[in-house]
């Protein structure tokens, strides 16, 4: 009986935990054709950014991936912020950023290169 009871605390922590993780709510993508820095503002509300972050993000010119960035934590509660050159953007392009909660979840967003005049 008593394993039982060891086992179902467990899982109800497990499954607590789960709760409360998701996945980055929005990806907010700026291309600059002229400076080719690409700039995402990914919105992740989180009660604590150096235990449930947005750990990784993937960048991806025209579907295939470019770049991948590791990341410890979060800049602050609400959002994280990235930006990288990409040199071989050029309008018509498709550029994706892919963001990975540190617990549990992904979300990807693109945007297509347009000439800005």
């Amino acid at each position: 009986m008593r394993r039982i009871m060891i086992l179902a605390v467990l899982f109800l922590t497990v499954a607590a935990t789960g709760a409360w993780a998701h996945p980055p709510s929005d990806i907010m993508i700026t291309f600059d054709s002229k400076t080719k820095m690409l700039t995402a503002m990914i919105m992740h509300d989180v009660k604590n950014p150096l235990e449930h972050y947005i750990i990784k993000v993937d960048v991806g010119l025209n579907g295939k991936e470019i770049l991948s960035q590791a990341i410890s934590q979060q800049d602050n509660n609400i959002s994280q912020t990235v930006s990288y050159l990409i040199p071989d953007a050029k309008s018509g392009d498709t550029l994706s950023v892919e963001a990975y909660c540190s617990i549990s979840g992904k979300l990807e967003k693109e945007i297509t290169v347009g000439d800005k005049k």
